[in-house]
């Protein structure tokens, strides 16, 4: 698992993307689980958790369209 103590989208999703799989800590949203490179809404999420969890699959949507 990796903390991340402030919200650095860019940062969070090349984590994602070089482990593909695993769990994330971000200060002020909490546990974030990613597989196959993609981050997982959650049911019971919070609205800015759901929000960021978005921004990030759009962010690694439009590097992956760009290699």
């Amino acid at each position: 698992m990796r903390m991340f103590p402030v919200y650095a989208p860019k940062l969070i999703v090349k984590h994602a993307r070089i482990f593909l799989s695993g769990v994330i800590w971000v200060k002020d949203l909490g546990l974030i689980e990613f597989d196959k490179g993609r981050f997982l809404q959650t049911k019971k999420g919070l609205p800015e958790v759901k929000q960021a969890i978005s921004e990030l699959n759009a962010l690694i949507e439009i590097q992956s369209k760009q290699h």
